[in-house]
């Protein structure tokens, strides 16, 4: 494919042009449909007579409908923008890209949507879209889940296709409750992904940023001793990487800690633990959900994470683990290639 494109780049460059401007109107409105003109003009930044052109083109060839709530993508459209996925990444040189932060990382599974969610936030919902086409992938009958919280994880539960056969799949929350919004609790993640996957759930009742003598006394509980049990059984686990100094924040760590945190050069936090670029343990809090040794020994795990400040995060965590299935954007993997 590589050589078709760069022979069509040098003979027909607008071809392609065009081609990558019509898939990011198409993805822009399979993103945030139903959606008008003028909101498209704005997200795309571009004129509203040029976004008009495009969207009446669109509309003609049966790829999306227009009605009083806005643009919308048909049946159809969804399945020619997965189908142009694959095309228009070959031609933003996104799967080398793949290819070089495999090698820099030591990893054997790498997958990179195009863009910058931190300028971007709908780039987020490419990310879990590509996260959940992975689970689906990997899922088998009987299989147990972890998932941690966050928006990233609250997006990838959304973006599972909604399951019509029970396969015995069961799914908890890998950690307890962190920060404010019931949303994102990985609990509420829990009960969604279990929801799409038509599959049970079971619940951690307890906050992540309890002191260790009250966790330890919840630990004794019979329901919450369950959900351990089954977090040590966990077949995939499915988690966003997080900056260092974001989850101390979130955990509401002293501001000695945070000076201990800084001081050893944290980076990057998973299951209460902090560790510095090179993937070592600088600094360790209770939590109630998986740990670390439980994490090593689970056979399918995927960690999400985009975002040029979510690098350094990244490349410390990936070193825990060499078949660790790694999801992120193109500005983290740029940021990683070249500054780390």
């Amino acid at each position: 494919m590589k050589e078709i494109i760069d022979i069509q780049r040098r003979i027909i460059p607008e071809a392609l042009e065009m081609l990558e401007r019509r898939y990011e109107v198409l993805r822009s409105i399979f993103t945030l449909q139903p959606i008008g003109r003028r909101a498209l003009a704005n997200h795309l930044s571009t004129g509203e007579r040029i976004v008009r052109g495009e969207v009446e083109f669109l509309k003609n060839q049966g790829l999306i409908e227009i009605n009083a709530a806005g643009m919308t993508t048909t049946a159809e459209g969804d399945e020619v923008l997965d189908k142009l996925k694959d095309i228009i990444y070959s031609i933003k040189g996104i799967r080398g890209l793949e290819e070089e932060l495999k090698r820099k990382l030591k990893l054997n599974n790498v997958f990179i949507v195009a863009g910058d969610s931190d300028k971007d936030p709908y780039i987020l919902n490419e990310i879990a879209r590509e996260t959940s086409k992975i689970i689906e992938g990997i899922v088998k009958e009987n299989f147990i889940i972890g998932v941690t919280g966050g928006s990233t994880m609250a997006a990838v539960a959304k973006g599972l296709t909604q399951q019509t056969k029970d396969k015995g799949i069961i799914v908890v929350p890998a950690r307890g409750g962190l920060g404010a919004r019931m949303e994102s609790q990985a609990n509420t993640v829990a009960a969604e992904m279990a929801q799409r996957l038509k599959g049970s759930y079971h619940l951690l009742h307890a906050s992540d940023t309890l002191s260790e003598k009250i966790l330890q006394s919840i630990m004794e509980d019979p329901d919450i001793q369950k959900v351990r049990e089954l977090i040590k059984q966990v077949n995939m686990l499915v988690f966003g990487i997080g900056r260092a100094g974001d989850m101390a924040k979130r955990r509401d760590l002293s501001s000695a800690v945070l000076d201990i945190l800084k001081e050893r050069k944290a980076v990057s936090e998973a299951f209460g633990y902090y560790f510095n670029i090179q993937g070592e343990i600088v600094y360790e809090t209770r939590t109630i959900g998986i740990r670390l040794d439980d994490f090593v020994k689970i056979p399918h795990t995927i960690g999400v994470a985009g975002g040029t400040r979510k690098a350094g995060a990244i490349v410390a965590i990936s070193k825990l683990k060499d078949n660790l299935f790694l999801v992120t954007d193109e500005a983290a993997a740029r940021e990683i290639l070249e500054n780390y």
